[in-house]
């Protein structure tokens, strides 16, 4: 009796890092906006670099804030959807090698999403991380925080909620 060998960590890595691309890429606003994902593991951090056409105030300067509004419902969709993307991905329901845009499940629909503006977005990259507070089979409640310089003064959070996709199986 073979014993199987685990898959050498690069490989699981690339085949995670695409899944991840295809999700976030198969976005044609996602891209306009240019923000990008940092993943560890299975934890996500979303980066909206700075852009000048970000800017919707321009004698502040500050970030227009339906640009914030845009990064937090993202960053949350986003997350909530690598959150099932990855159990299916580790349970092997789902080969991220044969994702693409036209491939990728879909995404969970915004049934509501609220945004407390808790200071001016600076003309500066900007990060945010969601938490997902509840993931059933029709609906699931996301936490999203952002923030530029310092972790712990955030200038703008939000909660979602959301319906989500038929999943498969």
């Amino acid at each position: 009796m073979s014993v199987r060998r685990p898959e050498p960590v690069q490989v699981v890595k690339q085949r995670r890092d695409a899944a991840l691309s295809a999700l976030v890429h198969g976005v044609p606003y996602i891209n306009f906006l240019g923000i990008e994902f940092e993943r560890r593991g299975d934890e996500l951090t979303a980066l909206l670099p700075f852009d000048d056409k970000l800017i919707g105030n321009p004698l502040l300067p500050a970030l227009h804030g339906g640009v914030t509004a845009a990064f937090l419902e993202v960053t949350a969709i986003i997350g909530l959807s690598w959150s099932l993307i990855w159990e299916e991905m580790e349970s092997g329901a789902l080969d991220p090698l044969t994702l693409t845009p036209e491939t990728l499940p879909r995404l969970p629909k915004t049934i509501d999403f609220t945004v407390d503006y808790l200071r001016s977005g600076l003309p500066r990259d900007a990060y945010a991380r969601a938490r997902v507070n509840r993931s059933g089979r029709r609906y699931a409640s996301v936490h999203v925080e952002a923030w530029q310089d310092n972790r712990a003064r955030l200038y703008a959070q939000a909660t979602g909620h959301f319906l989500m996709p038929p999943r498969h199986g």
